[in-house]
């Protein structure tokens, strides 16, 4: 008969572990006490960086002084070269608009300026009257060789005409300035005539505001990241992590520059770098400094402070920064020049801001953090001495800990009804309802609405016809496709050059909705028929091909990233299941966070309300993939502070929910106050004038905070509890965790 094995017994009596531990459990029936999260005295085992950087301080300092007066000196030149324009080699619209651009010197992806004349009462385009009123106000524009125009009295197309006829439609190619387009014609309009313009580029407004805009917004975050540093620390210590996100972000800037130098570097990467930059620098710096506390306040004094420090918190942001790292792989390796240098200065962040916590902020510690520390407020009754574990954390963790089903099965609905969400998610171009803005640009759009013309006329497919005398019948077809307003086919030296031709295709819908995705594809089959050799070029044919570069390989990405991010966790964590929760979890936040994307603009349900811009109907076409790069490199952040801790806890001796208790209450309070820091950040980035940022930089907003709340607060303790001893397989007790414990100090032992 096999008899089942006894449950493991306890002696009478307790481990008490010091001031900075939660634990009081039984003793082991071994008596084998067990060792301490967080111990105070005795050697620390540390590498060997930062005993260098300690001997070295001087010279460290000075050398990170120094990159940081050149940054000041030359961010202007640095930023400068940086490029609004967006290439896209490879996809066939955009070749084909190239060759259009090259030929006619316009055109192509540019998207046209469009205007709408409207006659006087009573009077009609078809009308003797209408008709002269009608060539006099276009007479400018059409006479200007450098413009290539279309319009009613030229085209001779009954669909630039509205129902009332006292309405037309024009397209203006070779000038994006709306207004000055508009100034021109209503200088040659007859009395009653009105004129109004708008178009793409008017509406979308310039990609940037340049380096001032960009100062302003990291302004506004790092006063929010300085108003929770202060509530952190209480004390000077909140300004070691600001200076430790400028001077990595003035490096990041001055690495730009010389990356500029061998490819081009989209306008968009300063915006990146400056607040994402100060949010990553600013969490790495919040761990670390945190520690450093931890330690002065268990009985270390001077460098034997930072050394320990940097021995368990600074192996935590160092392997931070390979998650992030891992995860803006995913934007260097498309093919796509735009993204990669996105991932180019994604890149850049983590690695700089890992260098400057590792070197510059132990010398900073170590030659000023006691004096800076002086004046930390008094600790009352309810609040935590500084190194001391948060008891209101503590907790919380154990009512989770306690209620772990419920815990589970509550965080795992509101989570599958934002994936939910997300699951209707479509990638695309704002329309430009959405895009509206106070100005010309604006009226411009409400005029074309008013008279009856659909939004798709502002982004006209361009086709390029190899053989001119294939013009007419390519026309003819293309006027049969269903969805297509107009053909506009003009024959004058302006739209037919060196044997080609170009006619403009005028669709009813956005590429970006299911009308106007339709059309374009029954465009292309109908010219892959009449004219093999014709190539689709414009706006809205490129944002097809652009979604399709995009996502194509986007499946496969998520899967490349997770599996290395599962490996890189499993070793340092020496556990498959924590790595597998880690990475499961991080995937399911950012999913999450498409879902309240599509809620909040695609639907508008947040959009209108909060930034008065009506739903977008789409999600721009870059974010949901960047999204994903930096969201889940910043949620891996989360992940790695808090399971390190815990995977310390454990090592020590703990019991996995005291673990996970000891663990979150060391860690909660840092990691939602490194949240709030990035969703202040993403908040100033939010306030710009650009949708398709607003939309990025507010899904950034809602995926940091619902990560660092709903994920690592709830979700997180509750199912490694929920999971218990099978956590720590294959490694059973498991040893080196990322943060390892120092060795034992002596325990008190109460009891016998």
């Amino acid at each position: 008969m096999v008899v089942p094995a006894p449950p493991p017994q306890t002696r009478r009596g307790t481990i008490d572990s010091g001031p900075g531990s939660l634990y009081r459990g039984p003793m082991p029936a071994s008596g084998r006490p067990a060792r301490p999260a967080t111990p105070s005295s005795g050697p620390v085992r540390a590498g060997r960086l930062t005993p260098w950087v300690l001997r070295h301080r001087r010279v460290v300092g000075l050398a990170w002084l120094v990159v940081g007066l050149v940054g000041v000196a030359l961010v202007g030149q640095a930023t400068a070269r940086l490029t609004p324009a967006t290439t896209y080699p490879g996809l066939a619209s955009y070749e084909a608009g190239v060759a259009i651009a090259h030929t006619y010197g316009n055109g192509g992806n540019d998207a046209p300026t469009v205007v709408v004349v409207s006659l006087p009462h009573g009077e009609s385009v078809t009308s003797t009257t209408g008709a002269a009123a009608l060539s006099r106000t276009w007479s400018a524009v059409a006479a200007d060789p450098t413009l290539r125009v279309v319009h009613p009295a030229r085209a001779q197309e009954a669909g630039l005409v509205n129902r009332s006829g006292r309405s037309a439609l024009g397209l203006v190619y070779g000038s994006a300035d709306a207004v000055r387009i508009g100034d021109r014609l209503r200088s040659t309009a007859p009395p009653g005539v009105t004129v109004a313009a708008t178009g793409l580029t008017a509406l979308y407004g310039a990609p940037g505001g340049g380096s001032r805009e960009v100062l302003g917004e990291v302004v506004l975050g790092a006063a929010g990241a300085l108003v929770v540093l202060v509530l952190v620390f209480g004390s000077f210590l909140a300004l070691l992590p600001l200076l430790v996100a400028l001077v990595s972000i003035l490096t990041t800037f001055l690495l730009l520059g010389a990356v500029t130098t061998v490819t081009e570097v989209s306008q968009i990467v300063e915006y990146l770098v400056a607040l994402i930059g100060l949010g990553v620098a600013i969490d790495y710096s919040l761990l670390l400094v945190t520690r450093w506390r931890e330690e002065r306040a268990q009985g270390r004094s001077g460098d034997d402070a930072v050394v320990a420090a940097m021995s368990t918190a600074g192996r935590s942001v160092v392997f931070s920064g390979v998650t992030v790292g891992i995860s803006l792989l995913s934007l260097v390796l498309l093919p796509v020049p735009f993204l990669r240098s996105l991932g180019y200065g994604g890149l850049l962040i983590p690695l700089v801001t890992v260098a400057a916590a590792t070197t510059l902020l132990p010398v900073l510690l170590a030659m000023w953090g006691p004096s800076l520390d002086r004046r930390a407020r008094r600790p009352h009754a309810r609040s935590h001495r500084p190194g001391e574990a948060d008891r209101r954390w503590a907790r919380w963790t154990r009512t989770v800990v306690t209620h772990r089903a419920p815990a589970v099965v509550g965080s795992v609905l509101v989570l599958l009804v934002l994936l939910g969400a997300a699951t209707g998610l479509h990638a695309g171009e704002v329309g430009p309802g959405s895009l509206a803005r106070s100005g010309a640009a604006e009226r411009g759009l409400l005029a074309v609405e008013h008279a009856g013309f659909p939004s798709g006329v502002l982004a006209p497919i361009e086709v390029l016809v190899p053989n001119a005398g294939r013009t007419d019948a390519v026309a003819s077809a293309m006027r049969t496709v269903p969805g297509v307003v107009a053909v506009a086919a003009p024959d004058t030296p302006a739209w037919r050059r060196g044997g080609t031709a170009v006619l403009d295709v005028l669709p009813a819908g956005p590429t970006s909705t299911a009308t106007g995705s339709a059309t374009l594809a029954k465009v292309r089959s109908t010219l892959a028929r009449v004219d093999p050799g014709a190539r689709v070029a414009g706006d809205g044919a490129e944002e097809g091909d652009i979604v399709h570069a995009f996502y194509v390989r986007f499946p496969l990405i998520v899967a490349v990233v997770a599996l290395l991010s599962v490996l890189a966790l499993a070793r340092a964590l020496r556990s498959v299941v924590l790595a597998l929760q880690a990475v499961l979890l991080t995937l399911v936040s950012v999913g999450a966070s498409y879902g309240a994307l599509v809620i909040l603009w695609q639907h508008g349900l947040g959009s209108h309300a909060v930034w008065g811009v009506p739903a977008t109907g789409v999600v721009p076409d870059f974010v949901p993939l960047v999204l994903f790069a930096f969201l889940f490199g910043l949620s891996m952040d989360y992940a790695v502070f808090i399971l390190s801790r815990v995977k310390e806890a454990h090592d020590a001796g703990r019991s996995t929910d005291d673990a996970v208790v000891e663990g979150l209450a060391h860690t909660g309070r840092l990691v939602t106050s490194a949240a709030l820091i990035l969703f202040f950040a993403f908040a100033a980035l939010a306030s710009g004038p650009s949708v398709p940022m607003k939309v990025f930089a507010s899904g950034m907003a809602v995926g940091v905070l619902l990560d660092a709340t709903l994920v690592r607060a709830v979700l997180l303790p509750a199912l490694v509890s929920l999971v218990g001893q099978w956590n720590w397989w294959p490694s059973g007790r498991g040893r080196g965790a990322v943060d390892p414990p120092v060795p034992e100090r002596t325990l008190v032992s109460v009891g016998g």
